[in-house]
C-alpha cells in the first residue's frame, strides 16, 4: 500500500501545473523604491517571452495619501493583476489613477483589470489613436507567445486624454503629464513629478539595451523628445527600458545613439547615398555592448535612412 499511496499523493503535485497550466505561480514582479512613495518595476531587457509574461518593460506606481497613481498596467490581465498585489504590499489605498505611456502593448493591455477597480486611465490622445490601429496585432501576437497567460486580456482604451500637457493633482502629489512629439510610439509621454525630481520617461528612454526605432517610430520625434524632457533636469529617470538612473546616461544610451543615427543618415541622403551604401559607411560600434545590438542596429539604420529621405 505504501508505494500506491505515495503515487497518489505525488504524481497530482507533479503534475499540477501541466494539467492546469491557469493556475501557474503569477510573474514575480519586485518594485524598489526610488524616491518616498514612487516604486519602479524594471522588467526584462530582452524579448517578450512565455516566462517574463511579456513585461520586456518598465512599469511603476506613486503612493499618495488619497490613492495610487500606477504607471503603465503591463502586457496582460494578469500582469496587471501581479502588479496591483505588489502595490497591496506597500500600501491598502485604492489605485485612483492609471497612466498609460505610450501605445506599446505593455503599456496598456492590462488596462481591463484596473478599469474593474474604478480606476480612471489617461493617455495622450495620439497614443489612443495607436492603440485603435496596433491593438488586433498587439493581441494576436501575444497569443503566440504568452498562450494561457494572456485570458481574460481585452484591449481597454483609456478613459481620458490630453493633446500636450495635463496637470494631476492627487493625495498632497503634482504629477504633470507630457507629451512632445511622436517617439518610440506616436504617443509616448512622460510622468514628471517636479518636487521630487523624478521622470517616468516611458519610451522615450532606453538604458541598458539597444534602443529600436521601429516602423512606426519617428527619430527625430525621439530625439526632440528627450531633449524637452532633460530640460526639467530630472534627478532621478525611470527609463521604459533598463534599469533606474540619472539623466548623463540616459544621455549616453538614447540621445547620443539617435543622434548618431539621424546625423550620419542626413549626410548620407544629401550626399545621394544609396540605403545600402549609408549603412556600410554608418559606426555604431560605440553601442555594441549593449543587449539587442546585432537584432536591431540594422533595422535601426535603415529605418532612419528612410525617415531622412522622405523630409
Amino acid at each position: 500500500m505504501k508505494p500506491t499511496m505515495t503515487r497518489l499523493i505525488t504524481l497530482p503535485l507533479i503534475g499540477l501545473l501541466f494539467l492546469f497550466p491557469h493556475l501557474a505561480r503569477a510573474l514575480d514582479m519586485p518594485f524598489k523604491q526610488v524616491a518616498p512613495g514612487i516604486y519602479a518595476y524594471i522588467g526584462d531587457t530582452g524579448l517578450r517571452t512565455y516566462e517574463n509574461e511579456g513585461m520586456n518593460g518598465n512599469a511603476g506606481f506613486i503612493v499618495t495619501q488619497a490613492g495610487v497613481v500606477v504607471v503603465d498596467s503591463g502586457s496582460s490581465y494578469q500582469v496587471a493583476k501581479s502588479i496591483h498585489a505588489a502595490i497591496r504590499k506597500v500600501t491598502k489605498q485604492p489605485v485612483k489613477v492609471l497612466i498609460n505611456t505610450g501605445g506599446q502593448d505593455h503599456r496598456w493591455l492590462g488596462n481591463g483589470y484596473f478599469k474593474a477597480q474604478g480606476a480612471e486611465i489617461i493617455a495622450a490622445a495620439a497614443a489612443v489613436e495607436d492603440m485603435n490601429a496596433r491593438g488586433a496585432m498587439q493581441m494576436e501576437g501575444l497569443k503566440g507567445e504568452l498562450k494561457e497567460k494572456l485570458a481574460g486580456t481585452e484591449p481597454v482604451l483609456p478613459t481620458r486624454t490630453f493633446e500636450k500637457e495635463m496637470a494631476l493633482k492627487l493625495g498632497g502629489r503634482d504629477i504633470r503629464l507630457l507629451h512632445f512629439q511622436p517617439a518610440h510610439t506616436p504617443g509616448d509621454l512622460v510622468v514628471w513629478l517636479p518636487k521630487e525630481g523624478v521622470a517616468f520617461a516611458g519610451d522615450i528612454v532606453f538604458t541598458d539595451r539597444l534602443l529600436g526605432v521601429l516602423p512606426f517610430s519617428s527619430a527625430t520625434g525621439w530625439l526632440a523628445s528627450f531633449e524637452e524632457m532633460a530640460k526639467l533636469n530630472p534627478r532621478t529617470v525611470i527609463p521604459g527600458h533598463g534599469d533606474v538612473c540619472d539623466l548623463a546616461k540616459a544621455r549616453r544610451e538614447t540621445a547620443d545613439y539617435l543622434h548618431l543615427l539621424i546625423t550620419h543618415m542626413e549626410r548620407a541622403v544629401d550626399k545621394g547615398d544609396d540605403l545600402q551604401q549609408a549603412i556600410d559607411s554608418l559606426d555604431q560600434s560605440a553601442f555594441s555592448k549593449l543587449p539587442n545590438y546585432d537584432l536591431l542596429k540594422g533595422g535601426n539604420a535603415s529605418r532612419v535612412y528612410l525617415e531622412m529621405e522622405s523630409r
